[in-house]
């Protein structure tokens, strides 16, 4: 299958070529062209997503994680959800990476089938990584102002982990 797939995606940039050819494209000048553009992206992306890679080791490392799970302790026990999981309701929106490792130690230490493991795979599955994802898009499109962006996927975020629960409740 892997053979497979190498293959399909040979034969599609090979048909690409071709096409381009047939039509009297330049298509080496395109090619090189979009790769500069490419390019000049990634290193427009580059400071923001070292600041926002920085932020999210510092903050991961200072222990700012557990004492926000500590101030949430009475309100994930209200819920009744274990407090395991804030951690990865926390992290979600900074990091896609650190996100899943968190996922994977969750699975680890509690079971893949266990409610805390069901519980965060919906969350990680039905949140987005906010800030990641503004800051690509926004930066690679040079915008400054975000206006209301962060403020509503942060709402839909608070919601998705609202959500998870009341799905675990439901259906688990």
């Amino acid at each position: 299958m892997e053979v497979l797939g190498a293959a399909s995606v040979c034969a599609v940039l090979a048909l690409i070529a071709a096409v381009g050819y047939v039509k009297g494209l330049p298509v080496f000048d395109l090619f090189t062209a979009g790769a500069r553009e490419g390019l000049e992206t990634a290193l427009r992306l580059l400071p923001t997503l070292v600041g926002l890679i920085t932020a999210i080791s510092m903050l991961r490392a200072s222990g700012v994680l557990e004492l926000l799970c500590g101030a949430l302790r009475p309100l994930t026990d209200a819920v009744g959800v274990d407090p395991a999981i804030v951690p990865l309701a926390l992290l979600r929106p900074f990091s896609g990476s650190g996100s899943v490792s968190y996922v994977t130690e969750l699975y680890a230490q509690y079971g893949a089938d266990s409610d805390i493991a069901r519980l965060a795979a919906i969350l990680a599955s039905s949140t987005e990584t906010t800030f990641y994802a503004a800051a690509v898009y926004f930066g690679g499109r040079g915008f400054r102002s975000i206006r209301y962006t962060i403020p509503a996927a942060l709402c839909g975020d608070c919601a998705a982990v609202v959500l998870s629960i009341v799905s675990l409740r439901l259906f688990g």
